[in-house]
C-alpha cells in the first residue's frame, strides 16, 4: 500500500524499435459488468477449480484496519456477483489494503491482506486466510505485526507449498507452508532492504521475487535494492540479477513515472518473464537461464505515458499482460503475448475506459486506485480484468469486471 499522490504526466521518451501486435489483430471486449457494492480499490481475480471467480480488494476508509477483508464470488462466469463471509476480526479475519489470492493444487484457497493505518501512512499487519472447502470456511494466521508492513503477495507451488512474502523497514520477509496452511515456516530473508513489487512461482517451484527501491509504504528508499531474486530452493538461498531495461526510481512523491508493481512470471517452460515501462512504452523481458541473461521486446507504445504494468503466464510462451495508458483520459491497455519462433506476438486490447474517479484541485479525473489492473487467464480461454468502479459523485462503488477473446474471424 501507498499513500495516494497526484501522478505527473510530463515525461520525455525514447522510441525503440517494437514487436507490434498482429495487423488488423486485437482482442475483442466480449463483455463487462460493473458490480456495485463499496469501494474495491486494486482488485484481484482468482479462478476456482469449480469455475468459479473470486474478486477482492480494498476500500480506502475507514482509517482504522481493524475490519474483515472484502470478499466476492460469482458462479456465472461474472455476469452476477455476491459476498463471501470470510470471518469476523474476532476471527483473525482484518485487513483493509494489499490483498492477493492464490488456489493450490488440491483446492485449497489462499488470501493475503494487510491493514494500514491512514492516519500515519503506516502498515500494521499481514494476515493469510486459507480455507480447504471452496471458500465457505476460513481460518486466518497472522504472519506479522511489524508497524510498516506492506505489500503481501501469495503463490502456491506445484507440491502444494504456499509461499507469502512481504516488506517492511528491515526489507522483503519470506514464509512458506507445506500443510496447506496450518503452520507457516519462517524462511531466510529474501534481502534486508527494498520493496517486495512482485512475487512469481515456476513449474519446479522455482521462485522470483522483484526487490525495487521503494518500500514501507513509500517511507523508505534504497536505491541499491533493484533486482530480481531468485530461489531454486523454495527460498533457503537467493541469487539477485539485473533485470533488463532502464528505470529511473525516485523517492515516494518525488516525481517521475509512476512505479510500483514491477511484474515477474514463469512460464510452464521455466522460462521467466519481467515486464515493465519506459514513458510511453512498455517492454517485456526473457530469461531463459533463471534471469542471469535476458532477450528484450518493445512490446506496446502508447501516446502518453503508460505505467503500473501486470503480467501472468498463462501455458507455455504464452502471457498476459495490462498496464494504465494516461493518453485521451487515462485507461487500462490488455495484451495476450504469445512467443512464436522465439519472438513475442502481440493483441492488443483496445482502450478500456474504467470508471474510476478522484477529484484533484476540484477537477475530477480518472484515478487508477492502486498499482496495477489485475488480469487472469480463465479456463474457457478468455482473458479476465477487474477494475475498480468508484464515482463518488454518483455515489457508485465497486468493480467493473471485463472478458476479452481473441479477434473474430
Amino acid at each position: 500500500m501507498r499513500p495516494v499522490l497526484p501522478i505527473a504526466l510530463a515525461l520525455i521518451v525514447v522510441m525503440l524499435p517494437t514487436a507490434a501486435p498482429a495487423e488488423d489483430e486485437a482482442l475483442a471486449l466480449e463483455s463487462v459488468v460493473h458490480f456495485e457494492d463499496f469501494q474495491n480499490r486494486e482488485p484481484m481475480v482468482l479462478e476456482l477449480g469449480s469455475g468459479d471467480l473470486l474478486v477482492t480488494g480494498f476500500p480506502r476508509y475507514p482509517h482504522e484496519p481493524a475490519r474483515a477483508p472484502s470478499l466476492w464470488r460469482s458462479r456465472d462466469r461474472g455476469e452476477t456477483w455476491s459476498q463471501v463471509d470470510v470471518g469476523s476480526p474476532a476471527d483473525g479475519a482484518i485487513g483493509n489494503s494489499d490483498v492477493d489470492l492464490a488456489l493450490a493444487p488440491d483446492g485449497t484457497i489462499y488470501f493475503a491482506t494487510m491493514g494500514f493505518n491512514r492516519s500515519t501512512s503506516k502498515g500494521t499487519h499481514i494476515s493469510i486466510g486459507v480455507s480447504r472447502n471452496d471458500g465457505e470456511t476460513w481460518t486466518w494466521t497472522l504472519l506479522t505485526d511489524r508497524e510498516l508492513a506492506d505489500r503481501p503477495w501469495v503463490e502456491v507451488a506445484p507440491d502444494g507449498t504456499a509461499h507469502v512474502i512481504w516488506n517492511d523497514d528491515r526489507g522483503v520477509h519470506h514464509v512458506l507452508s507445506k500443510d496447506s496452511g496450518a503452520s507457516w515456516q519462517t524462511m531466510p530473508q529474501v534481502y534486508t532492504s527494498g520493496g517486495s513489487s512482485h512475487m512469481a512461482l515456476g513449474p519446479k517451484g522455482e521462485l522470483a521475487v522483484r526487490v525495487t527501491p521503494i518500500f514501507a509504504s513509500g517511507n523508505r528508499f534504497d536505491g541499491e535494492a533493484e533486482f530480481i531474486a531468485v530461489s531454486i530452493d523454495g527460498g533457503s538461498t537467493w541469487s539477485n540479477h539485473t533485470p533488463p531495461g532502464n528505470r529511473q526510481w525516485q523517492p515516494f512523491g518525488t516525481g517521475g513515472l509512476p512505479r510500483w508493481v514491477e511484474p515477474v512470471a514463469w512460464d510452464q517452460s521455466g522460462a521467466l518473464y519481467y515486464l515493465w515501462s519506459e514513458g510511453n512504452s512498455i517492454h517485456l523481458g526473457k530469461s531463459d537461464d533463471r534471469g542471469a541473461n535476458w532477450k528484450t521486446w518493445q512490446v506496446a507504445t502508447e501516446s502518453d505515458i503508460a505505467f503500473f504494468p501486470y503480467l501472468v503466464a498463462t501455458g507455455s510462451g504464452e502471457l498476459a499482460a495490462t498496464w494504465f495508458s494516461a493518453a485521451d483520459g487515462m485507461s487500462v491497455r490488455v495484451a495476450q503475448i504469445r512467443m512464436e519462433s522465439g519472438e513475442p506476438r502481440v493483441l492488443l486490447s483496445a482502450a478500456l475506459p474504467f470508471e474510476s474517479w478522484a477529484e484533484t484541485e476540484g477537477t475530477w479525473q480518472r484515478d487508477t486506485a492502486g498499482e496495477y489492473a489485475a488480469v487472469a487467464r480463465l479456463a474457457a480461454g478468455d482473458i479476465a480484468v477487474v477494475t475498480p468502479l468508484q464515482d463518488p459523485r454518483a455515489d457508485r462503488m465497486g468493480f467493473s469486471f471485463w472478458r476479452l477473446g481473441p479477434p473474430a474471424e
